[in-house]
């Protein structure tokens, strides 16, 4: 190669070099947005960042009718109920959801939202929650079929991120819990992976949304920042207390402590969170309330035939608030898990029994 070429080249490289993102942080960040009024005043990209280290966000946040499809970029999410909920999921099958949670997608439970569907079975136990702050949804699914490696430990979305752009970059949540029409939901954390997921999400005009919905132990999963009952094979929803704010935790004696994730690895974790009161306990026919979702097929996705409508199984029910290791329901039902290391943190799910918190507490625990 002559001179010049090479000179012509080095002059080119530097030239790519310099336009490079370098930047990190956007001018505003993801919860600093909205709230923006569903549907009419979403914009189609809430990220509209191009020059920032991670790229630009994957999807888009104008939802409807045309987006609809297992093929769906949708990021605008909503949840509503037991049997009217998403989740963030991968795009397609292949990086574990540490490596991915950016560009995360949503899998609903309905059709109507515009996004990609939950395919049936996917689905073997849920419990929605309504409580004074929050709405909540806990469950154990078969994340293989929602992109999610098996195995994979998973990780924690929410819209902060270390970089204040959210994860999934520009993800909007949405729920009528609050007010009985979609609002925009400014904080919530949705964590998934192993075989299990929780999501809440918080009403923007309580007090504080931001303690029930905190975001900075994305570590110690569902068990710690939605403590629960949920039980595998079980589809309920219920009304309940509180939960205390994640990482606080109040012993027998009345005293309070707080609990700081550390950097490195997590070996023990010095308390069990409490599990909030349950009551008036509502269980449902999965194959009644998840209708219209798909079924998977060797040719590729079709649509389920079976009847619509929720079918009540049992008459309301009430549980008390518990702490220990227990599930919940002393049914024996929901498994535990074997924590393991995840991507940048993890947890594991539910409140699946915390038995095992000790040995590999954690590798990494469940969730990033």
């Amino acid at each position: 190669m002559s001179l010049s070429k090479i000179v012509a080249l080095a002059v080119y490289v530097a030239a790519v070099a310099a336009q490079a993102p370098t930047e990190t942080y956007p001018a505003t960040p993801l919860a600093s947005k909205g709230p923006y009024t569903y549907p009419s005043g979403i914009p189609y990209k809430v990220d509209t960042d191009t020059h920032l280290i991670r790229g630009v966000q994957h999807g888009y946040n104008i939802c409807n009718s045309t987006t609809a499809g297992q093929d769906s970029l949708c990021q605008t999410m909503h949840v509503n109920s037991v049997d009217d909920f998403c989740l963030w999921g991968p795009p397609e099958m292949g990086r574990e959801v540490g490596d991915i949670e950016g560009i995360m997608v949503a899998w609903c439970t309905q059709p109507r939202h515009g996004t990609r569907l939950i395919p049936a079975e996917a689905l073997h136990g849920v419990q929605f929650m309504k409580t004074p702050d929050y709405a909540q949804v806990v469950g154990f699914i078969d994340q293989t079929k929602i992109n999610i490696l098996a195995g994979d430990y998973g990780g924690e979305m929410d819209p902060h991120g270390a970089d204040l752009r959210g994860n999934p970059m520009g993800g909007l949540v949405f729920s009528n819990q609050f007010t009985g029409s979609p609002i925009q939901a400014i904080e919530w954390h949705n964590f998934m992976g192993n075989n299990g997921f929780c999501i809440k999400v918080c009403d923007p005009n309580g007090p504080d949304a931001a303690n029930f919905c905190e975001h900075k132990l994305d570590r110690i999963g569902c068990a710690y920042n939605a403590p629960n009952n949920a039980r595998n094979g079980t589809f309920e929803s219920c009304e309940g207390e509180s939960q205390d704010f994640p990482g606080i935790h109040t012993n027998a004696a009345g005293v309070t402590t707080s609990y700081n994730q550390p950097a490195g690895p997590i070996t023990s974790i010095s308390y069990t969170a409490r599990v909030p009161a349950s009551s008036n306990c509502r269980q449902f026919e999965s194959t009644s309330i998840y209708s219209a979702l798909p079924t998977l097929t060797p040719t590729g996705v079709t649509t389920t035939s079976t009847t619509s409508g929720r079918v009540v199984t049992s008459a309301p029910t009430s549980r008390p608030a518990t702490t220990g290791n227990a599930p919940g329901s002393g049914s024996g039902s929901t498994p535990t898990p074997t924590p393991g290391a995840g991507n940048t943190g993890g947890a594991s799910a539910l409140s699946i029994s915390f038995g095992a918190v000790a040995a590999s507490v954690f590798a990494a625990l469940f969730f990033a």
